[in-house]
């Protein structure tokens, strides 16, 4: 196993459990404890983990892991959410994505579509995420818009002034977030606050809204609001999803769709 690949996994483990020892993490990654220590002090030293005494505990009370970190978290359920996203989509539409795996997955789906596959353009996406906009730049038939802005190393988002400016001169036909937290009663939220203010005008300046999310962060707050949740015109997101939460979300004006 690479250190790169044994840090996701061991930060992984601790968002899921919320500590984690050094003995436990050695014999679950098949690994010296002396090769979990130097981890757990090298993460620490990156401020994405808190050392104690004899283990590690995630990083503030809204703990965020680096994108690259967080792509193989629920795959699975990822793939299906944003291919389900991606359908909502018509040629020729203006599209909004923010940054996130999520709606990483989205943009992949919108470029394995056959039927964007050409097109003067085929799509117009408007992204503040630089790792999307490298993606889908490579394919012609799409025009891409990237945001102004300072780029946020957990996300590879653009925020700041410079990005409001771009934003506030383009209308989009539909806005695609990927969210921190989805509460029916709070409305969208991220752990930054910055980039919770760049999703905002997104939002505000689409004709409609979707938000694609995994059922995990449903139900949830976060530090930032990024709109209430009347604003949000449909929901995508897993199986996963109660079905309590989700007649909270349709009693608030909100199409689910679980798949």
């Amino acid at each position: 196993m690479t250190r790169d690949a044994r840090w996701k996994t061991l930060l992984d483990l601790l968002v899921e459990r919320g500590r984690l020892d050094v003995e436990e993490a050695a014999e679950r990654l098949g690994v010296s404890a002396a090769t979990i220590r130097r981890d757990f002090d090298q993460l620490a030293e990156q401020q994405m983990l808190v050392r104690t005494r004899g283990g590690a505990v995630p990083h503030g009370v809204s703990y965020e892991l680096p994108l690259r970190y967080r792509s193989s978290r629920r795959a699975a359920e990822k793939e299906r959410i944003s291919a389900a996203v991606a359908e909502l989509v018509a040629p020729g539409e203006v599209v909004g994505l923010t940054g996130g795996t999520t709606t990483t997955e989205v943009a992949r789906a919108l470029a394995a579509r056959p039927d964007l596959a050409t097109g003067s353009p085929a799509l117009t996406v408007v992204t503040n995420a630089l790792n999307i906009a490298t993606e889908l730049a490579i394919r012609p038939q799409f025009k891409i818009v990237v945001t102004g802005g300072v780029a946020r190393p957990q996300t590879y988002e653009l925020t700041g002034p410079l990005a409001d400016g771009v934003l506030g001169q383009i209308t989009l036909d539909v806005a695609v977030l990927g969210v921190d937290a989805f509460d029916p009663e709070h409305g969208t939220a991220a752990h930054d606050q910055d980039e919770a203010a760049i999703n905002r005008l997104l939002c505000e300046r689409a004709r409609r809204v979707v938000v694609a999310t995994d059922s995990s962060k449903l139900g949830r707050r976060a530090f930032a609001q990024i709109c209430p949740t009347d604003l949000v015109d449909v929901l995508v997101t897993d199986a996963g999803l109660d079905g309590g939460t989700a007649d909270r979300f349709r009693e608030a004006g909100v199409e689910v769709r679980a798949v």
